[in-house]
């Protein structure tokens, strides 16, 4: 049976969206900081050869892999004011939950609702300074080392370190306004538009491949055929639930009883979403941007690290299923779905699992169903993440093609979409309300004028 609030949703238009002014504001108001964005992904860093750097990159387009420019939108190429992406902030945000689970007084915080909200938030961005001032100082050394600085020296890396920074901080702000006052998630849509933003780069890339005769046609056909089937699997593991059957008892409220109703609590098969996949690429990054741009200069130490852990090696294949499994266990019993809270809720709803004792026994159920789940979705997670580094092994594919990149542009999008149509539907709603208290006023007013006739 569908409810009415399923019904409604179902039937709401798009041409609605000409009537929500309030939810206009908001597309405008994500778009204009969007533009924001990528119009700072173009401002250069001050005191960097534009030359050698260009030149560099052309040179170095392969081994700095897609991964660096889709996280940044093209800015760490450019070396522009942004060219430290937002990493740093989900590095920190990763550091904090981390902590979070492992110190009591920080978990105690975590309970304490609103105001533990904001001063976990303040050590997050504590945390996001320290990591993007570690990170702008290796990748100003990097870059002098590589000889691609006019004036190299400890002005050159002041203020490098200052600008990256800075940019960094404001990404973290601009995100920030983004889910408060705009729609979808700011720290998802600025990497989902970095990654758009380089799709043409990437598709001219391919193609161009494809008419020198390094890729041949069946390649290419292939892949698309594979992109097209790849999008259409993440969409659907993306909406695959697990659906666990809730019944509510019957209960009297004054002198009448009502029959007790069932319902089901949804279990996403990947309740984590595209966050551990974030989250593991994020901790990959460091190594290789250092790596990329030190060049010749590169210590005996990074040298072996980036030996075993470098893009396309076992290790790193290795290493990063492993941390998008562990951040898909961890995210989703820490944030997406914890099971304690739920099994309260339901026994303050006065609702149970047929078979099943409410409370603690709940709580383990749930564990054991979204751990079961957990498998085919950390392993899902897994395997579209490295897709593309098969395909870059085996056949020189742009990174763009599948993998990361699709999951994050797919998730993003069904994410905003329906937050979309949510504040429709809530507009709907405040729309049937307004004209069910104009019919009611207009019923008294004719109740009254017929009284007075009388």
């Amino acid at each position: 049976m569908v409810s009415a609030a399923e019904q409604m949703a179902a039937n709401t238009s798009w041409s609605a969206l000409g009537k929500a002014t309030e939810l206009r504001k908001r597309i405008l108001f994500t778009l204009g900081l969007l533009i924001v964005y990528r119009l700072g992904t173009f401002i250069p860093v001050p005191g960097i050869d534009g030359v050698a750097l260009r030149e560099f990159m052309d040179g170095a387009q392969a081994s700095i892999g897609g991964m660096l420019s889709m996280f940044t939108g093209g800015a760490l190429g450019r070396m522009g004011i942004f060219a430290l992406g937002i990493m740093p902030y989900i590095s920190a945000s990763i550091i904090v939950q981390l902590l979070t689970a492992m110190v009591p007084q920080l978990e105690q915080l975590k309970k304490e609702g609103e105001q533990g909200r904001k001063k976990i938030n303040q050590y997050t961005r504590y945390g996001t300074v320290g990591l993007a001032t570690l990170q702008s100082y290796g990748l100003a050394v990097s870059l002098q080392s590589g000889e691609m600085v006019t004036n190299p020296g400890l002005f050159f890396i002041a203020s490098c370190m200052i600008t990256l920074v800075g940019g960094t901080m404001f990404l973290m702000w601009l995100g920030e306004q983004i889910t408060a006052r705009g729609v979808g998630n700011g720290i998802s849509l600025i990497i989902f538009v970095g990654i758009i933003a380089e799709v043409p780069a990437a598709l001219a890339q391919f193609f161009a491949s494809g008419r020198s005769g390094a890729i041949s046609p069946a390649v290419i056909v292939g892949v698309m055929v594979m992109v097209v089937a790849v999008i259409a699997f993440v969409v659907f593991m993306e909406r695959s639930l697990r659906k666990i059957h809730i019944q509510y008892p019957r209960r009297q409220v004054g002198m009448k009883v009502y029959d007790g109703g069932s319902s089901h609590l949804p279990v996403k098969v990947n309740p984590a979403g595209v966050i551990p996949a974030i989250f593991a690429s994020s901790l990959l990054l460091l190594p290789a941007t250092i790596s990329t741009f030190s060049g010749n200069q590169t210590s005996p130490v990074m040298s072996t690290v980036m030996a075993y852990f470098g893009p396309g090696q076992p290790l790193y294949l290795l290493f990063f299923t492993a941390m998008i499994v562990f951040f898909a266990y961890f995210y989703t019993f820490n944030v997406a779905f914890k099971t304690d809270d739920v099994a309260d809720n339901l026994k303050n709803q006065n609702g149970f699992v047929p078979g099943i004792r409410p409370g603690k026994r709940t709580a383990e159920y749930l564990d054991y169903v979204v751990n079961r789940v957990l498998v085919l979705g950390s392993g899902y997670l897994a395997a579209v993440c490295l897709l593309p580094e098969v395909l870059r092994s085996q056949f020189a594919i742009p990174f763009y093609f599948g993998g990361t990149s699709v999951l994050i542009v797919v998730s993003v999008t069904m994410d905003t979409i329906q937050q979309v149509q949510s504040h429709l539907l809530a507009h709907q709603y405040e729309g049937l309300i307004e004209k069910s208290q104009l019919s009611g006023k207009g019923k008294k007013r004719a109740r009254r004028k017929g009284g007075t006739r009388r």
